[in-house]
């Protein structure tokens, strides 16, 4: 909208300014006439098509040879109005969409106006060789002229389509990396969730258990025992489910740090199931806190397989600075089992998960009646890219 109305602004003013120098050389009443008449249907017929044949082929067909035949008429009555063609050349150019159409437009316009210049200088060879002249320059000018503005706009065309292909990446990328957020945000709840909450909610169950078998059997204290322990795990279990909705930042490791941490999680655990821990803890002052409550939850899911699986009697944490490295073993006497066998579980493969966040990584070793152990070892110093 905006192209055509600029090119009908050109139009009419290129012709209005060229009528009224006809009209100021005093030519004889026919070659006036003439010039603006051919000037003024040219004018005509750029108004009425001059919108469409920008957009369509068959228009800018109609109006390129209409504007060479006319502007050849219009010379040939007044020589002065050659000046037209600085306005035809570029309009033919524009009305094509193929260059080489273009260019035989270009030099049909060349052809027509030295015609032109031919009839309105009388016929004769020197004007012959003055339209020839004149119309060879234009002509070059025009060409080279209309060759390097189809250049650039090619490259222009160009440039967009890689900008609007490169902004369709873009929102690919940024469409894949939510996902990919997402996703990574549900595994990390997922993991938050199994290895805490369902955890505590799992000793709830258990301490429920054990408190009902005490009741029947009488024992009063051993029942406000396991009330006691009871509220206890629920109240961790609270904790637990008011960080997660809070904030998503992992809880169970506090000032007292990871050894701290691990000693109140045997005390608890061994309260819970009568299964006795041991621990023994270096320090580990260069871990920082999300490498600490990696450490915290393989130590709570190997002690809850422990819980559920092992029927063992006693079990023992150790966790020590060997070779650079910080490992932490989880060992019990209970029954065992084969690694080998396929486990439809999420605990082991979720702690695997979570190490190798950290560049980290989880061994387990059992055997059908010779207890199990789990080792996970992270290095002492955290790597840049970790």
């Amino acid at each position: 909208m905006t192209e055509s109305r600029w090119w009908s602004v050109v139009v009419v003013a290129t012709a209005v300014v060229l009528s009224i120098l006809v009209l100021l050389e005093h030519p004889s009443v026919v070659r006036m006439v003439g010039a603006i008449s051919t000037t003024a249907i040219l004018v005509a017929l750029w108004l009425v098509l001059g919108k469409r044949a920008l957009v369509d082929r068959r228009a800018g067909l109609v109006v390129a040879i209409a504007f060479i035949v006319l502007t050849s008429l219009s010379v040939g009555f007044s020589p002065s109005m050659a000046t037209l063609q600085c306005m035809v050349f570029p309009v033919v150019w524009t009305v094509f969409d193929r260059t080489r159409a273009a260019i035989i437009a270009n030099v049909g316009v060349a052809v027509g106006v030295g015609l032109g210049f031919y009839i309105g200088l009388g016929a004769t060879t020197d004007s012959l060789i003055l339209g020839a002249t004149i119309e060879g320059l234009s002509l070059i000018f025009s060409l080279a002229l209309g060759l390097w503005i189809t250049s650039i706009s090619d490259k222009s065309a160009e440039r967009k389509l890689l900008i609007d292909k490169l902004e369709a990446t873009q929102e690919q990328l940024a469409s894949l990396s939510r996902d990919a957020g997402a996703a990574s945000e549900r595994e990390r709840l997922a993991r938050e969730i199994h290895d805490t909450i369902a955890q505590d909610l799992t000793g709830l169950v258990l301490t429920a258990q054990r408190g009902l078998r005490e009741l029947k059997d009488g024992n009063t204290a051993a029942v406000e025992k396991q009330l006691g322990v009871l509220e206890e795990n629920a109240r961790n279990a609270l904790t637990e489910t008011r960080a997660l909705v809070a904030s998503g930042a992992a809880v169970g490791v506090d000032g007292g740090g990871l050894a701290t941490a691990l000693r109140r999680l045997a005390e608890r655990f061994e309260r819970e199931t009568g299964i006795a821990v041991t621990v023994q803890a270096d320090d580990t002052a260069t871990l920082d806190r999300d490498r600490e409550v990696v450490l915290l939850r393989c130590a709570q899911e190997a002690l809850a397989n422990v819980r559920k699986h092992s029927s063992a009697n006693a079990a023992a944490l150790t966790l020590a600075v060997q070779n650079d490295e910080i490992v932490l073993s989880i060992a019990d006497d209970g029954t065992g089992f084969d690694p080998a066998a396929v486990s439809g579980g999420f605990g082991l493969a979720g702690l695997r998960k979570r190490l190798t966040l950290v560049r980290g990584n989880l061994a387990v070793t059992a055997a059908p009646g010779t207890g199990t152990t789990v080792v996970a070892t992270l290095p002492a110093a955290l790597e840049p890219s970790a």
